[in-house]
């Protein structure tokens, strides 16, 4: 392993780490942002899968993850704004 490729796995696990710990500091996740999640990776597999089928496997799962991402945003929006409308009528 020569010096310089040394450097960059290195810089590239210090970035990772750091995305990670900067991305864990927000708090808890909201229903919308667990839908994001949820839906982002059902359909990352949904199309990856369908994607084999034809030959591009890592095309499909890019679209599939961004329809996905996009549709589970959706539902967990309406899902959150149901709770906050049931926790103004509970008071």
């Amino acid at each position: 392993m020569t010096t310089s490729s040394f450097y960059r796995a290195g810089s590239i696990v210090f970035l990772a780490s750091a995305l990670t710990f900067a991305g864990c500091a927000g708090g808890p996740l909201t229903t919308r942002e667990k839908g994001a999640g949820i839906g982002a990776l059902g359909g990352a597999a949904a199309g990856g899968l369908i994607g084999s089928a034809v030959g591009h496997p890592g095309a499909g799962a890019a679209i599939g993850g961004g329809v996905g991402l996009g549709a589970g945003a959706l539902i967990g929006d309406q899902m959150q704004g149901r709770e906050y409308r049931d926790r103004y009528y509970e008071r």
